[in-house]
């Protein structure tokens, strides 16, 4: 299938086949889809978090509507932004850049120097919010990799963030949740969801040109 194709067999799964994990390296290369995208200033803030033990993803579920794909998923990613922007996390980044390209470009450190001066002083809700829409960039980036491997997923926000965080112990790691993705694999006969037509608006309706 080309890559289109498989968007047009990815869906939200409703429901998930306990019985069939997802092999380490389809994860992998979703994880790493996700390592590899875009986010702004490079500076990456956020983690994705792993989880695959089966007694957390139950503290999990009662927090999270009952949705039954956390726990009959392989692998739950929670995706956990920075609580704010610090100052030694622009610089260990931006130290990290140059270390690896082993390169100090003027341009890069006054660019640094300018996120230095705005970020850390702003409000700590407004860094979050920031953060937070990176790790949307990653989900996108994740739910493309996974149609592309074949993997079903289901983009979730329906759960109570600060109890996750409290399971995950995220507070003290300095980072929020502030999204989900279960993956694993569709229950052909449980799943009302899989023969409906997907349905999306028509690309005049969709896309703009202007010229």
């Amino acid at each position: 299938m080309s890559l289109i194709e498989k968007l047009k067999w990815r869906y939200a799964t409703k429901k998930m086949d306990p019985s069939k994990p997802v092999p380490e390296e389809k994860v992998g290369q979703i994880l790493e889809a996700i390592r590899l995208t875009a986010s702004s200033s490079g500076l990456q803030p956020y983690v994705v978090l792993v989880v695959t033990n089966q007694e957390v993803k139950e503290q999990i579920k009662p927090i999270a509507w009952g949705q039954s794909q956390i726990t009959d998923c392989s692998h739950l990613l929670v995706f956990a932004a920075w609580d704010t922007y610090t100052a030694d996390r622009i610089n260990q980044m931006y130290d990290f850049a140059n270390e690896e390209r082993n390169i100090k470009s003027e341009a890069a450190m006054a660019y640094r120097q300018n996120l230095l001066k705005n970020y850390p002083t702003r409000d700590p809700e407004i860094n979050f919010t920031h953060a937070a829409k990176q790790a949307y960039i990653g989900l996108g980036t994740a739910l493309i990799a996974a149609a592309y491997e074949q993997v079903d997923c289901t983009p979730m926000e329906g759960f109570d963030p600060a109890a996750l965080d409290v399971i995950l112990n995220l507070k003290e790691k300095g980072l929020r949740s502030v999204l989900m993705l279960p993956l694993g694999y569709r229950q052909l006969d449980e799943d009302w969801l899989v023969d409906l037509k997907k349905v999306r608006r028509p690309t005049e309706d969709f896309v703009i040109n202007v010229k």
